[in-house]
């Protein structure tokens, strides 16, 4: 081998290095700036055609149509599907919240699935309850905080009363449905994938 390949080599495996780091970082939550913006914030399209009605079946080679990372990797897989037959899939609620306010389809939502955070079932995202958790550090979630989803309220309300990392009360508007997600609740949990408004 002559010193030319070496090189060519060293600046691959560098190339292919800082690639990884950077894909690595974006399933993440990428870098969330002061300012609220960076070049992952997006608008985000479905990418299965074809549902009569949901949900769909999960699958290992499902990517989340926000993030990117296996919808089946973490707890918290949630999906919905628009009136034109076409659905978007995540691995996790904040980016379902993501996606929610910051997608193109002009069909309406048909219908929305999540995973309830208490019993691991699937459940109807469109009556759940979603607990706006805020404190990062107390959570334990791969991409750095998710809200949690109960199907039903007293649920939610026992978890937060069990929820000792902030002074949260259902009454202050912590707990919150499906069609109450704005830009500004969704992000809470993505900030670094949604436009500036």
């Amino acid at each position: 081998m002559c010193e030319h390949d070496g090189l060519g080599r060293r600046r691959l495996l560098g190339a292919l290095g800082v690639s990884a780091t950077a894909g690595i970082a974006g399933c993440l939550g990428g870098n969330d700036s002061e300012d609220g913006g960076d070049e992952q914030a997006q608008v985000y399209e479905p990418s299965i055609e074809g549902v009569e009605e949901g949900p769909v079946e999960f699958t290992d080679s499902q990517r989340c149509d926000v993030c990117g990372m296996p919808v089946t990797k973490y707890f918290g897989n949630s999906q919905l599907v628009h009136e034109n037959g076409q659905a978007a899939v995540f691995d996790l609620p904040g980016c379902l919240f993501a996606y929610k306010v910051s997608s193109t389809p002009d069909s309406p939502i048909q219908g929305a699935w999540t995973i309830d955070y208490e019993t691991g079932d699937l459940v109807d995202a469109t009556t759940a309850n979603f607990v706006l958790i805020t404190d990062k550090e107390a959570a334990d979630d791969p991409m750095g905080i998710d809200p949690r989803p109960y199907a039903n309220r007293e649920d939610a309300v026992a978890f937060l009363e069990s929820w000792e990392a902030e002074d949260l009360s259902p009454e202050e508007d912590i707990i919150v449905g499906l069609d109450e997600v704005d830009m500004e609740i969704a992000k809470i949990y993505r900030k670094s994938r949604l436009p500036d408004e």
